[in-house]
C-alpha cells in the first residue's frame, strides 16, 4: 500500500503536554477505525507548529476524510517515493 507524508500545520503543537498528546492520538485512532483497513497510521513527528505524520492509504482522498473527521489540516500530501537511511550505502 501506498504510504503518504502529510504535513499539518497546528500552531503550538511541540508544546502539547503528554495528556493532550495522548487525546490526539486516541481521536485519530477512533477515526482510522471508522473508516476501516484502507487507512493506516504509521507515526508522526511533532515539530514547534507542525506535525507531519506517516500514513499508509490507497490514495489521499482518504487521508483528507481522515483530517476532516478530526477537524484537523492537511496542508500538504505527499506520496512517498523511496525511503532512505545510513544503511543504504551498504
Amino acid at each position: 500500500m501506498p504510504k503518504f507524508v502529510v504535513e499539518r500545520t497546528i500552531p503550538g503543537a511541540g508544546k502539547l503536554t503528554p495528556a493532550q498528546l495522548r487525546e490526539a492520538t486516541r481521536n485519530s485512532n477512533a477515526v482510522v477505525r471508522e473508516l476501516g483497513p484502507e487507512i493506516n497510521w504509521l507515526h508522526s513527528y511533532i515539530t514547534d507548529d507542525k506535525v507531519y505524520c506517516v500514513i499508509a492509504a490507497p490514495s489521499d482522498e482518504i487521508i483528507i476524510e481522515h483530517a476532516r473527521c478530526l477537524g484537523v489540516p492537511a496542508d500538504r500530501i505527499a506520496k512517498i517515493a523511496a525511503v532512505t537511511d545510513p544503511g543504504t550505502d551498504e
